[in-house]
């Protein structure tokens, strides 16, 4: 298996502030130092136009546009498709995971959660 990258930007998507800073804390246990934030979908998409990010972190539920709506958005745009993404939520609803693994979600995080099961998610992701 190969390691992750921890130089690889990352972007970490949730409209709840300690959120941000939670998942920006775990990812820096991690020895990830390049992390950049959006507090809505419309946000991360903007910085991720301007910018390749080597993963995508985002809420599930935000306003106006849902986590879910970004992970879309960003799997029908053929410059952003191949972006690893995980989604994170507070709700293990089996019909929301079968709905973001359609929409192309490469791992699901449900909270909360702490640094050891991030860092297996994100390797999960980067193993295939």
């Amino acid at each position: 298996m190969m390691p992750v990258d921890a130089t690889m930007p990352i972007l970490i998507v949730d409209d709840y502030k300690t959120m941000l800073r939670i998942i920006r804390n775990l990812l820096k246990q991690l020895g990830f130092e390049h992390v950049d934030e959006a507090v809505d979908g419309s946000e991360a998409l903007k910085k991720m136009r301007e910018k390749r990010y080597g993963l995508i972190i985002s809420d599930w539920n935000m306003e106006p546009m849902t986590g879910y709506e970004l992970l879309k958005e960003v799997r029908s745009d053929s410059t952003l498709a191949k972006t690893p993404f995980i989604m994170v939520t507070a709700e293990s609803k089996t019909e929301n995971v079968v709905a973001a693994k359609k929409a192309g979600v490469d791992n699901y995080i449900v909270k909360p959660f702490n640094a050891q099961t991030l860092k297996s998610k994100i390797d999960a992701v980067f193993a295939e």
